[in-house]
């Protein structure tokens, strides 16, 4: 759901060969997965389990592949959504998807355009190869409402502050996800995916 076109060309431009599916064939057979999105949760999770792509999903993860989570992609990780009431996500991790809710009229909803992220010491991985060459403080391009609140905290690779700090990256073992879309974040957005694709 959303502009798969536009991932896919920054991934060729990254060095990756590439094929857009929705065939559960493809995700067993694929080294790595990208899982991109924009929409609605409970929508999304529908249209998932429609195409049977739920346990590929979870079983492409398992097997080790690496995986990279974009904007809806990283929410739909997490077991739940305050967009969906009642619907479950793939729960990959503990946690869910909470909605902006601002006193001020200074930040606006959704979150739109360019802001900084800041990488957490505190990451189990230490220099995670997927920022390799992305500096800390780093701009990248935004466009969202809700932002996910995962339970583990170790999980967190980057916050951003929009009216205080929201977790904008996560990162577990073979498992990649950020909230901004590194498509069209112009040179370190594709730092981001090079960096993925030689993992």
């Amino acid at each position: 759901m959303g502009n798969l076109r536009s991932v896919e060309k920054a991934l060729q431009v990254a060095g990756g060969r590439t094929k857009v599916t929705s065939d559960p064939k493809d995700i067993e057979k694929c080294d790595k997965v990208v899982f991109p999105g924009v929409g609605a949760f409970g929508s999304a999770m529908k249209e998932l389990k429609k195409l049977k792509l739920v346990a590929p999903i979870r079983e492409a993860i398992a097997e080790g592949k690496p995986f990279l989570g974009l904007c809806l992609g990283l929410q739909l990780l997490f077991t739940k959504s305050e967009e969906a009431p009642g619907v479950k996500g793939l729960c990959v991790f503990e946690g869910e998807s909470k909605k902006f809710k601002f006193k001020s009229s200074a930040f606006k909803v959704p979150h739109m355009g360019w802001n900084n992220i800041a990488k957490n010491g505190k990451i189990k991985t230490k220099n995670p190869e997927i920022l390799r060459g992305v500096s800390d403080g780093a701009y990248m391009y935004f466009v969202h409402s809700y932002y996910v609140r995962p339970k583990d905290k170790s999980i967190i690779l980057t916050t951003t502050d929009y009216g205080g700090d929201f977790v904008s990256g996560v990162c577990r073992d073979n498992v990649y996800a950020f909230q901004f879309h590194p498509e069209k974040s112009q040179a370190l957005g594709l730092k981001i995916l090079k960096n993925f694709v030689k993992l």
